[in-house]
Formats: structure tokens, C-alpha cells, sequence
């Protein structure tokens, strides 16, 4: 039997987020391979129904990144970001989800390296949590839902 391994669904800003994996990614630079990238216009832009969306479908836990602060191409998207997941963190333990499957972080485009560091300390502390098991939606086609498609929620960040 092998050993589990966490399934980590990422919001990653186009600008910043997204622009450092790409680098990471042509960079050869290692970093876990569970981790399921959603591209989104801004870190801002994401509401908080997408990641219990995410929960709900079987995610072990959920990454959100964008700018830093006072870098946000849209302005102030990182800061509505900052202060959305700040007060969902606090709320996860009234729905069942450890508080510890959410992760929010600041990754600028050139920041290839600290993209790779920072998968590897979230993939981490979720598997040292361990498997979700509270506020999952069955769904018997598991597999098929988590091997190539993100679309379903994808669809609700567009």
C-alpha cells in the first residue's frame, strides 16, 4: 500500500503567484507534484465559496497566493485578499476543516525559489494533518474529478 499523499488545490495570481511556478517550472527546480494550480486574474478576485468549494470536492487543503503588498496590479486586490482569507481562517473550525488546510502567502513573479519552498511547506503541514475528512462531498468518481479536471471549480473563479 502506498503512502497517501495530500491534495493541495492552489489559487495562484496571474501576476505574481502563477509567473513564479511558471519560473520554477522552467527553472527544473523540485517541488511536489500534488498540487493542483487554478490561475486567477488577482488573489482578490477569489471568494471564499471557492476554497469550502474546494473542500467540499475532496482538497486536502488549499493555497491561496498573490502580490506582495503594495505590488498588486489591480491595486489593492491583495489587501481585500488578505483580509477575506484572515477572517475565513478564523471561521474553518466552526465548519470542521482544520485551520491549518489553508494557507495564504505572498509570492512576487521572480520568486521561483520561495514558490518551490513554500509548496513544500504546505504540502507539509497538510499531511501532517492529515486526510480531510469533515465537510466532503462524495463523490464516487473521485479519480476522474481530481486527475485532470479543476474545471468545475475553475469555472466559479472565471
Amino acid at each position: 500500500m502506498s503512502q497517501w499523499e495530500p491534495k493541495i488545490v492552489a489559487f495562484l495570481c496571474n501576476w505574481c503567484s502563477y509567473g513564479a511556478a511558471d519560473l520554477a517550472g522552467v527553472s527544473r527546480l523540485q517541488y511536489p507534484v500534488n498540487i493542483r494550480v487554478i490561475r486567477v486574474p488577482c488573489s482578490g478576485r477569489i471568494n471564499p465559496k471557492f476554497i469550502l468549494a474546494a473542500f467540499r470536492h475532496g482538497a486536502d487543503g488549499v493555497w491561496v497566493s498573490g502580490c506582495h503588498p503594495g505590488d498588486c496590479h489591480y491595486i489593492e486586490g491583495n489587501y481585500y485578499a488578505r483580509r477575506k482569507f484572515a477572517l475565513l481562517k478564523s471561521l474553518l473550525e466552526h465548519t470542521g476543516i482544520d485551520p491549518r488546510r489553508l494557507h495564504f502567502s505572498w509570492i512576487s513573479s521572480a520568486e521561483a525559489s520561495k514558490f518551490a519552498q513554500v509548496a513544500r511547506e504546505v504540502v507539509e503541514t497538510v499531511r501532517d494533518a492529515g486526510p480531510a475528512r469533515h465537510f466532503i462531498k462524495t463523490l464516487p468518481q473521485w479519480d476522474s474529478v481530481w486527475g485532470e479536471s479543476t474545471a468545475e471549480i475553475q469555472a466559479e473563479v472565471v
